[in-house]
């Protein structure tokens, strides 16, 4: 079916959101993001939350063959993605005890592939979880599928061996029944569930803000978003296709959709996704049991090594067969009360893809995402940072900007500068609690822990 449909445009049968069910940070008054914040706080001290993470990818980009979580991209701290992410657990944790008086554990719950799942246990047995509890972080594995030729035929990977790879960050809702993940939800009594993906060093798990907007609204299912910084940047949207809810690659729509505009000038479909979703407990029961088998296949061409007639393992240049996935977000499809939240870029999402000497999303990227942010934090927080020269330095601008993104002159000069300022998560999970630091000045460089 896929491939019959594949390079089909959507454009007729697409329909924006409607403004009732889209939240925002920006739009959203003071006093509405502390009562979001309070909903959520509430239910992280009862226990009812918990966290899904995708960490079934390897860092092939990146030139490495260890899970993309265990990597550091050089902040002064010397973090990796894991322990930054643990540390932002135990943050709001720490955070929802204070507000609440109550001391409610998130369970988190880490998806690996084949290829991740044993790095990745023993290397949060080797830290000592970061500072979390043992029992509230549980690794589990997605399944895998074959890979085949464009013919249909399956692949040899190695000699008396079917070449496969793992079934799409889909494969998650299998999984969760397979893995006996869902009995482990419904015997914690988790009510309430945050998704998203290992490589986004700037991800606030477990976010309060978003979830407290999907809680104030009754929704069962939520999609965080950030605003498409132009009309033809290549990122998937969310909107409504056939009266059902569905994230559109954009391959799938017209230029003259992707550039329509709303009156304030903002893009029809902005929305774009970054991985980051919220489902009730319910909601993903109902999925697993009843929905899960009517998920559709996506066809991905891939370059897969295989095996001659001569028995010789062949590494192709070009694609040469089928990889079988689903997508984590194709269940939207299912919901009835379904909402988006849209955050902001540079606070929120700087994803590490590639290598260093790639345009965007390398180590270096994200790393100077998060310093930006967290001088942004500080500045905010009425602190002054002291460069060598003994002056306040500028703020530094953030690669991860609206501004930013994928531009042609993104190497400008002003990306050399850097500031050397990082905040633990055990300090400020998201710029609070920095109010001792008014009215003085800190020397640079900075690591508060």
């Amino acid at each position: 079916v896929e491939m019959s449909h594949a390079g089909e445009k959507l454009d007729d049968r697409m329909q924006p959101l409607t403004e009732s069910q889209c939240g925002s940070i920006a739009k959203s008054t003071d006093q509405d993001l502390a009562h979001y914040e309070n909903l959520s706080l509430e239910e992280i001290s009862k226990g009812k939350v918990g966290i899904l993470l995708l960490a079934g990818g390897q860092g092939t980009r990146l030139g490495t063959s260890y899970p993309k979580g265990m990597y550091n991209v050089g902040l002064p701290s010397q973090k990796t993605l894991f322990q930054l992410q643990s540390e932002r657990i135990l943050s709001l944790q720490n955070l929802a005890e204070k507000k609440t008086g109550r001391s409610g554990k998130i369970t988190w719950y880490i998806m690996t592939s084949a290829s991740t799942v044993k790095p990745t246990s023993q290397f949060f047995e080797n830290n000592n979880y970061f500072g979390l509890e043992a029992e509230n972080v549980v690794v589990f594995q997605q399944g895998t599928l074959p890979c085949f030729t464009f013919e249909g035929k399956m692949i040899l990977g190695e000699k008396y061996k079917l070449s496969i790879a793992p079934d799409g960050n889909g494969g998650l809702y299998r999984a969760l029944r397979n893995e006996g993940i869902l009995k482990d939800m419904k015997k914690k009594g988790i009510k309430f569930i945050q998704l998203y993906c290992v490589d986004n060093i700037l991800v606030k798990v477990g976010d309060p803000l978003f979830m407290g907007y999907c809680l104030s609204k009754g929704a069962e299912c939520a999609n965080k978003v950030v605003p498409k910084g132009f009309p033809t940047e290549a990122v998937g949207i969310t909107c409504k296709v056939d009266g059902h809810y569905q994230v559109v690659e954009y391959s799938e729509i017209t230029q003259k959709s992707a550039e329509k505009r709303n009156r304030d000038g903002s893009l029809v479909y902005g929305a774009a996704n970054i991985c980051i979703h919220f489902f009730t407990f319910d909601f993903i029961e109902r999925v697993v049991m009843f929905n899960e088998r009517s998920l559709q296949h996506h066809v991905a061409k891939k370059k897969i090594p295989y095996v001659d007639s001569a028995g010789v393992l062949v590494k192709p240049d070009k694609p040469n067969g089928i990889k079988m996935e689903k997508f984590v977000f194709d269940v939207f499809q299912f919901a009835k009360n379904f909402v988006v939240w849209e955050c902001l870029r540079d606070e929120e999402f700087a994803p590490l893809k590639n290598a260093e000497g790639a345009s965007d999303f390398t180590p270096t990227h994200c790393r100077n995402s998060l310093l930006a942010l967290h001088q942004k934090w500080l500045r905010i927080a009425g602190a002054k940072l002291i460069n060598e020269a003994g002056e306040e330095a500028k703020q530094m601008g953030s690669p991860a900007g609206e501004d930013n993104n994928n531009a042609p002159d993104n190497n400008n000069d002003e990306k050399q500068y850097v500031v050397m300022c990082e905040i633990s998560p055990l300090v400020s999970y998201a710029g609070e609690n920095l109010q001792t630091y008014k009215g003085k000045s800190l020397e640079l460089p900075l690591l508060l822990e």
